[in-house]
């Protein structure tokens, strides 16, 4: 499903709809250039998810924990990896519940990833030639309603 965004406040809003719909365990491919708004959307997806403290890019601590909301909410950023070093971070244990609560896995530039998780939502963000952006949201072995997302 093809989404357009006319503007940041739309993406926000993307995202705040799918952190007041999607539940623990949900994960969320994020790809797109730099400037396409996906850390825009997972600081809505923490708005939707109740998250008072400021969300940012984790471009260089590669992971930031927000406990706070309704469900936690785990942001990984891979910008600065390489994909045989995406391996060693254990990625799994996020989206699995192992070693953390279960929440939703949000992971900017996971095109860098070497292996995905069983199921979960690709979103890719591109800009339009008028300052809009589009977001191209496909679940893969989830069940999802998309309709509720535009």
């Amino acid at each position: 499903m093809n989404i357009l965004l006319a503007h940041t406040e739309a993406t926000l809003r993307l995202g705040i709809t799918l952190g007041q719909n999607l539940t623990a365990g949900s994960v969320i491919l994020l790809s797109g250039d730099l400037g396409s708004g996906k850390t825009t959307l997972v600081q809505g997806i923490g708005q939707g998810l109740g998250i008072t403290e400021s969300i940012v890019s984790p471009t260089f601590t590669l992971i930031n924990e927000y406990t706070s909301g309704r469900i936690p909410l785990y942001h990984l950023d891979l910008y600065r990896l390489e994909p045989s070093e995406v391996v060693g971070l254990n990625l799994e244990t996020y989206w699995e519940g192992i070693e953390v609560l279960p929440g939703i896995v949000a992971i900017e530039w996971a095109e860098r990833m070497p292996y995905e998780p069983d199921s979960y939502l690709s979103i890719i963000l591109t800009h339009g030639a008028d300052g809009t952006r589009q977001a191209n949201v496909t679940p893969f072995n989830c069940t999802m309603n998309l309709d509720n997302f535009c």
